[in-house]
């Protein structure tokens, strides 16, 4: 994983609050004949957020980042007041990486009338996994990427592989909706010992964060499962789960193997899968995945 480094940027990032402001800003550029880039965060930049950026930058002429905490996805108020936030530091890193607008509302802006009434409903492939273990959650994703794609307007949308059944429901939203923005996925981007990138890793303690480590190699025991020849899902899954046992510090919630379009877990293995991973690190949430191939 390539460090964070800031560089002398070539212009000034456009901040943006308000949601008049952010329509109106991207409305402009693509009167221009911009392309225009969009990467949807809730801030606390990392690695991550940084290869989505570079990635828009690489295809567009303008990228638009937004960085807004969405209380609509958090179960409880206590998640949503952890989650970690530093609006400086990301305007920094935005600009440094060669984003031209930040649109950074606050939560009155963005819900002008308090928690929506209308909100949008992701279907049956939100109810399974983190939909399950986390009630209410995808909705609270497809409502508010739906709303930050219809200020964006007609844009290509960048997302990363690590929220890899978000991307899915994403993905849905957008195709059932007609919504105007292409969706492009990113590679997860890793620290040196695998974990995947997060902006939740920072709540690690020491040892948590070494204990952490555990979900990857789970992830590729499931993978090497699979490529020795092992067609059984079963027994794939109680590969992973037999890893993470091991970790004291880790408390598994799920390590499934799905079709990666479907997300339903299939008895037999062939082609093209992905493997899936969710456990608590101490007081922290956090979640992976791999694609494999049988």
């Amino acid at each position: 994983m390539e460090p964070q480094q800031l560089v002398e940027p070539q212009q000034l990032v456009e901040v943006v609050n308000t949601r008049h402001g952010f329509r109106q800003a991207t409305s402009l550029a693509r009167a221009t004949g911009a392309r225009l880039g969009f990467v949807p965060t809730m801030g606390s930049l990392h690695e991550g957020h940084l290869s989505l950026l570079r990635a828009a930058v690489s295809d567009c002429d303008l990228v638009a980042v937004s960085i807004f905490v969405n209380p609509l996805q958090f179960s409880s108020v206590e998640d949503l007041a952890r989650y970690p936030s530093d609006l400086e530091q990301d305007l920094a890193l935005a600009q440094a990486t060669g984003a031209g607008i930040v649109f950074a509302p606050s939560v009155a802006e963005m819900y002008p009338g308090g928690a929506p009434e209308t909100r949008v409903e992701p279907g049956s492939l939100a109810d399974r996994l983190e939909g399950a273990s986390r009630p209410g959650h995808f909705a609270g994703v497809a409502t508010v990427v739906t709303k930050l794609l219809s200020l964006a307007g007609h844009c290509r949308a960048y997302f990363g592989e690590k929220d890899f059944q978000q991307l899915a429901v994403v993905r849905k939203v957008v195709a059932d909706l007609d919504v105007d923005a292409e969706t492009v996925a990113c590679p997860t981007v890793r620290e040196p010992d695998g974990l995947a990138c997060s902006s939740r890793n920072r709540r690690l303690e020491p040892d948590d964060r070494r204990a952490a480590t555990v979900l990857f190699k789970a992830l590729m025991a499931g993978r090497a499962c699979v490529a020795e020849g092992e067609r059984e899902r079963a027994q794939v899954e109680e590969t992973m789960a037999a890893v993470v046992a091991a970790e004291r510090r880790v408390e598994l919630d799920y390590a499934v193997v799905v079709d990666p379009v479907t997300f339903e877990r299939p008895t037999r293995l062939a082609g093209d899968l992905r493997l899936l991973i969710a456990a608590d690190v101490g007081p922290v949430r956090l979640i992976d995945n791999l694609g494999v191939r049988a």
